[in-house]
């Protein structure tokens, strides 16, 4: 009987030496077949803006170059949050991303009193794709002038100050808004509109007096004219608009922020998808259709590995939290 166990226990063990490798070739054999069924892309933002498009533009070209389809869903709701909940609830296997923008990775989480999913935890960052300004615009029609500097004269000279239009309580145009106006003085009224085309159209007819909304949103109305952008945000001018100046080079400090986006997975999605999305993404940006596509909607194309992303979004946290903080902003 003995006899008989230690034979058994030993052909146990030999299974187990046999099998070891097997299991080991498992996970790498897996890794490498991804992807091998489509690839779903959630946009928690609504059909049309400026993420939509960018996200459309690239996911179009990540599916060739992944040699499988990518599915693009818009899920919008509660700034985003819903969307991306969804993308952090998915399984972490490369099949479900998300393409988003900073308002959804470093804003919301101070907006909201309460969130569906943490940012920091439930969400691996994979690249950033693109960068946009936010441009102090006022309506030419309405207001005279024709420097950042002399708008702020002409604000502090209305005996009721002026009032500013955003897409919504907590964007990026109401935090930077606000801080223009506490920085430089000013007194503010803000206006929060059901998204950017509806706080445009009060722009055009003077209803407020000026935006610091993203340039994708205004870059028509200032090409034809009808308004006029005074300063952008970031470190280098639009090349769309060359004779607008950033606000550093107008003398005002501490607008340097810009929205930015790009995309996401679950957390837990393995570091080598991950890595190959980056890099699908960093030679897609670098290709001269997709630059041309996005100057023309004002954004500037940009690549990161996941560690770069991750490091901005640790870097400009503290800033946004403030903004948000001074703001006196919150949601839900």
């Amino acid at each position: 009987m003995t006899h008989q166990l230690r034979n058994a226990d030993r052909r146990r063990l030999l299974q187990a030496a046999i099998g070891l490798p097997a299991l080991a070739l498992a996970r790498p054999a897996m890794a490498q077949a991804w992807p091998n069924r489509p690839i779903r892309i959630i946009v928690p933002l609504a059909p049309g803006g400026s993420t939509d498009v960018m996200a459309r533009i690239l996911a179009e070209r990540l599916g060739a170059a992944l040699g499988q389809p990518t599915v693009v869903e818009n899920r919008p709701g509660a700034s985003g949050n819903i969307g991306m909940e969804q993308v952090a609830r998915s399984a972490p296997d490369g099949y479900t991303l998300g393409v988003a923008n900073v308002t959804q990775w470093a804003v919301n989480e101070y907006l909201y009193e309460r969130m569906p999913y943490d940012t920091q935890r439930d969400l691996a960052y994979v690249s950033m794709n693109w960068e946009l300004p936010n441009a102090l615009t006022v309506p030419t029609a309405h207001v005279p002038a024709t420097t950042a500097r002399a708008f702020i004269d002409w604000a502090k000279a209305q005996p009721n100050g002026v009032a500013y239009g955003t897409g919504g309580v907590g964007s990026t145009s109401h935090l930077l808004s606000e801080f223009l106006g506490r920085q430089y003085g000013l007194t503010l009224t803000h206006v929060p509109y059901r998204g950017g085309s509806e706080s445009l159209t009060a722009l055009l007819r003077g209803d407020v007096q000026f935006t610091l909304d993203v340039l994708t949103n205004t870059l028509p109305s200032i090409q034809q004219g009808a308004l006029r952008a005074l300063a952008v945000t970031g470190s280098e001018r639009s090349p769309l608009l060359p004779e607008v100046p950033t606000f550093a080079e107008a003398g005002l400090t501490g607008l340097s922020l810009t929205s930015w986006g790009g995309f996401v997975a679950p957390a837990g999605t393995p570091t080598a998808i991950q890595d190959r999305i980056a890099a699908a993404l960093a030679t897609i940006v670098a290709m001269p259709e997709v630059q041309s596509r996005f100057v023309a909607l004002a954004a500037r194309p940009i690549s990161s590995t996941p560690a770069q992303m991750r490091e901005r979004l640790d870097r400009e946290r503290p800033t946004w939290a403030e903004l948000v903080r001074a703001s006196g902003a919150r949601a839900g």
